[in-house]
């Protein structure tokens, strides 16, 4: 937008956004409208639609835009403008009145609290605007609103102010804590029966507990830190309120972790938690749901706040068991939502204690963990009117998956055998009809633990598989599913005790048969045949049999899959004649179908379709990646020579399929497990395959190429013959590589292109180094890798900076290899040419790109470049440090020179990746 719009013409466009009834019309306006916000004269716009107050539309969207524009363009202001745009927008604020819609209420709250939060020279804000405002009863709403949104604000990834100014920022709030309270509790006092008054100052002091913006001392002795504890209390507290309180103290508890700094603090929220156990019981008698969900939010994170302490000085002062006993309480509430929320706490209890490792600790909590499981083996039974299979998909399936995941992470603490034997007993019970609801949450737990049971267990697990191998044929069938997964878990123990293997093949073959059960039981015979393969050799035709009666058994796509992997295990550790017969066998059946669709004259190919080669594909997959038999030097590959007949297929497959990446996709995965169970015994592979990767790669630019391409490169660069083959086909990628990465945000749109071209690069760099260092492509990839270094997608980024690590590892490490002193010169010279560029954009990708996970393998490269030539890297990094900018937008003080010269001596000084990574994450913090 080249001019601003007058003030008619946007009021014309908001009256066709929100009232043409011309949908094309709608459209249009809200694309002009959307350029208007992104432009520099939105600021004036939005400021005369609000002094205009024509409607509500027009008001929206000023406010809207208002809080927009300072949230992500207040850089387009010069500083000298900051006075009087807090001026225009405390003067639109002062006209709120108790009928302003909220959803303009709540955009002037965010664009002021973010105003503040910006202008560093606009000291005593807080303070300022509770003077403006507190003393206008018509405008309470609005204040409480913004003091509610200013410190959640302090943390927002758009604003990047730096943690500096969030310091001075949380300073000013601890100093204006005292008037902030007054505020509240006049609030509070004048309140009466408004509890919407009442959630919103709650509102306020949890959100000023998140920043650590009220201190013990001055909240302790009001009346502000028992309000949430009395409207817990209350069984009249309507529900708005009750969550509201809820959510106070759960901030509250969540901001002081470090019990030792606000002792009295926590004592006084110890206290008041425990007065809230009877309104739990009394919202488990009024069947209120979402009340019992908050006291056990509450009881949830007072345990995770005292973990530390609950751990260290168990059932002694803060560290009280009477917290595990609330916990507890919940967790036996008949609804698995809530019992869900307590899960979390479970988990860091369990990591804490593995870490300790303390026998006479786990005593100590084992009561509490024995009910703990036994109350999830109830909230895991099905309904008893349920007639089939448990469904491992919906809400209640995925809650199962979370409880077998939690007893897995807390088992240890009571032990899996105790566990699995408890569980087997109530099986066993004489005294009472078992429910088959019970019986097969009984074995839910058991298949959790099973894979922890002690081969040398003789007793109970003799009993469990008599019990499962003989149920009767009128059992449930959910219990026969579960059954058949608790057999496949129990393969380890299996495997020490093979004369269970017979009846346990014969059980699961008999699932096989009946459609409902057939996955199950396929899963089943895959862990047992891959664990079990050097027992089940002599059933190896058998399974052929099943193999080739597969797509008559009611089998999902995994689960056929599976079955082929088990088999293809097996058929590993056949002598070998008979792998290359057994192998014949297996891939016949996929080649055949494979065949017949290639043959066919086909449109494009919809997934899932009768016409769609994957399902083939996957399985040759499955077969070849599996059937890795041992194979001495000298001797011929067994698998070499059905390979190659598979080869011409997959050859023709990749053709036909050239335009389709899904199916592409599939070929080439495919076709490198084929090469990864031969190893260099597919050379006669190498160039057919190579020409073919090269010729498709030009037209079709599929990134699943250039990761085969790092297979054979693997493979086959160490072999001096083919490395001037594998550099051509380097290059002849490049090109069309090059051309997508240097469109308009190239590197952001083909991050898999990006990702598989320097795992190629990678492979190079690890088989043969010199003759990458020395070819033409070598510096225009270090530039792409300088380039994509800001991208922030998880597993580019990681390829980028693996490669960029190895790079420079390889110019510094001596090995068995004698070209040493030519790859050190090589790199060094690369680092002479490029090294300013690359640290130049490392450090602002750390600063201003990456989330915080992925500054670790950056920490990598930094490390690397630093063991290479420390000296040089020093002055690089001085000279990248000196051109970032020493304030923000707003005048803030990004990093002051003491912070720069600490980070510069913290980096350059460190022995270990670690110590770089933590000081490159500190340093981050400063631009974010």
């Amino acid at each position: 937008m080249e001019q601003a719009p007058t003030l008619d013409t946007v009021c014309q466009a908001l009256q066709a956004l929100y009232n043409n009834p011309d949908m094309a019309g709608k459209e249009k306006a809200s694309v002009w409208l959307g350029e208007l916000q992104k432009s520099v004269f939105a600021w004036q716009i939005a400021d005369q639609l609000l002094r205009l107050n024509q409607s509500l539309e027009s008001c929206y969207f000023a406010a809207q835009t208002m809080r927009t524009k300072i949230q992500y363009a207040f850089h387009e202001l010069p500083v000298n403008s900051h006075p009087s745009l807090r001026d225009s927008l405390i003067e639109h604020a002062s006209k709120i009145t108790p009928e302003t819609p909220p959803v303009i209420v709540t955009q002037l709250s965010l664009a002021l609290a973010d105003l503040i939060l910006q202008i560093p020279s606009w000291k005593g804000g807080v303070v300022e605007i509770i003077q403006k405002f507190g003393s206008n009863a018509q405008q309470t709403s609005f204040l409480l609103e913004v003091l509610t949104v200013l410190p959640e604000e302090i943390n927002s990834r758009s604003l990047r102010l730096g943690a500096n100014r969030r310091q001075e920022v949380i300073a000013e709030l601890t100093s204006a804590c005292p008037v902030v309270l007054q505020l509240l509790t006049a609030c509070s006092e004048s309140a009466g029966d408004d509890k919407r008054l009442q959630a919103r100052i709650f509102r306020v002091v949890g959100s000023w507990f998140s920043v650590g913006g009220i201190s013990q001392d001055a909240i302790i002795n009001t009346p502000l830190l028992q309000a949430p504890f009395e409207a817990l209390r209350h069984r009249e507290t309507p529900s708005h309120l009750h969550e509201a309180a809820a959510d106070c103290l759960c901030t509250a508890l969540y901001s002081m972790e470090d019990i030792q700094k606000h002792p009295t603090l926590a004592q006084a929220l110890f206290e008041g938690v425990l007065t809230l156990t009877e309104g739990y019981h009394l919202s488990v008698a009024d069947e209120d749901s979402d009340k019992s969900i908050n006291y056990c939010r509450v009881f949830t994170e007072i345990a995770e706040a005292f973990l530390n302490v609950i751990v260290t000085t168990p059932n002694q002062g803060l560290g009280d068991f009477r917290i595990l006993e609330l916990l507890l309480t919940c967790v036996g509430h008949h609804l698995y939502e809530v019992a869900e929320i307590t899960f979390n706490f479970w988990y860091r209890l369990s990591e804490d204690m593995y870490q300790k490792n303390d026998m006479a600790l786990n005593e100590l909590f084992r009561p509490y963990i024995q009910r703990l499981l036994i109350s999830l083996a109830k909230h895991c039974q099905l309904d008893p009117d349920h007639d089939t299979i448990p469904d491992d998909t919906g809400d209640f399936g995925e809650f199962r998956l979370r409880v077998s995941e939690l007893i897995k992470d807390v088992v240890f603490i009571v032990g899996s055998t105790p566990c699995f034997s408890q569980m087997f007993s109530n099986l066993q019970n004489p005294t009472q009809n078992i429910p088959w609801d019970a019986s097969e949450a009984s074995l839910f737990v058991m298949t959790a633990v099973a894979k922890n049971i002690l081969p040398e267990e003789k007793e109970i697990v003799p009993q469990v598989l008599e019990a499962v191998l003989n149920l009767p044929e009128t059992v449930h069938i959910a219990v026969r599913y579960t059954s058949l997964q608790l057999v496949g878990e129990l393969c380890e123990w299996i495997e020490r005790n093979p004369q269970y293997l017979d009846p346990v093949l014969q059980f699961l073959l008999a699932g096989l048969q009946q459609p409902s059960l057939a996955s199950a039981a396929a899963n089943a015979l895959q862990s047992i045949s891959i664990q079990c393969r050097d027992h089940l050799t002599k059933h190896f035709q058998g399974l052929v049999q099943i193999i080739q009666a597969m797509d008559t058994f009611n089998l999902s796509t995994d689960a056929a899959i599976g079955l082929l992997k088990g088999t293809a295990s097996i058929l590993a550790r056949l002598p070998h004649p008979k792998i290359a017969e057994g192998l014949r066998t297996l891939s016949s059946f996929q080649i055949a179908q494979l065949n017949k669709l290639i043959a066919e004259e086909t449109g494009p190919v919809k997934q899932g379709s009768d016409n769609d080669p994957t399902v083939w594909l996957d399985r040759l997959a499955a077969i070849f990646r599996y059937t890795n038999p041992t194979v001495n030097n000298g001797q011929v590959h067994p698998c070499q020579a059905v390979i190659q007949e598979v080869w011409l297929v997959l050859s023709q497959a990749c053709n036909k399929y050239q335009a389709d990446v899904r199916i592409t996709e599939r070929c080439c995965r495919c076709i490198r497990f084929a090469i990864r169970c031969l190893g260099k015994n597919s050379a006669t592979l190498l160039t057919p395959l190579v020409t073919q990767m090269v010729q498709l790669y030009q037209v079709h630019q599929h990134s699943c190429f250039l990761y085969l391409g790092s297979i054979l490169t693997d493979e086959y660069g160490t072999e001096p013959g083919c490395i001037p083959g594998l550099l051509d086909m380097l290059q002849a990628f490049c090109g069309p590589t090059f051309k997508i990465l240097e469109e308009h945000n190239g590197l952001r749109n083909h991050p898999d292109t990006v990702d598989d071209l320097f795992r190629l690069c990678l492979r190079f760099i690890q088989r043969c180094p010199v003759p990458f260092l020395q070819s033409p492509m070598c510096k225009p990839l270090i530039c792409c890798a300088i380039a994509a270094c800001s991208l922030d997608h998880k597993d580019a980024n990681a390829s980028v900076m693996k490669f960029l690590a190895d790079f420079f590892k390889c110019g510094r490490e001596k090995d068995d290899r004698e070209d040493f002193e030519v790859r050190q010169t090589l790199v060094k010279q690369l680092l002479n040419d490029h090294g300013q560029a690359l640290i130049h954009a490392i450090i602002n990708a750390c600063i201003y790109c990456l989330p915080t996970y992925m500054i670790p393998d950056v920490a990598e490269v930094v490390h690397e470049i630093m063991l290479i030539d420390r000296p040089m890297f020093c002055v690089l990094l001085e000279t990248t440090l000196k051109a970032l900018p020493a304030e923000n937008s707003g005048g803030a003080v990004t990093a002051t020179h003491k912070q720069l010269t600490d980070f510069h001596k913290a980096v350059t000084s460190a022995e270990a990746m670690k110590h770089v990574s933590h000081s490159l994450r500190d340093f981050s913090r400063l631009y974010r």
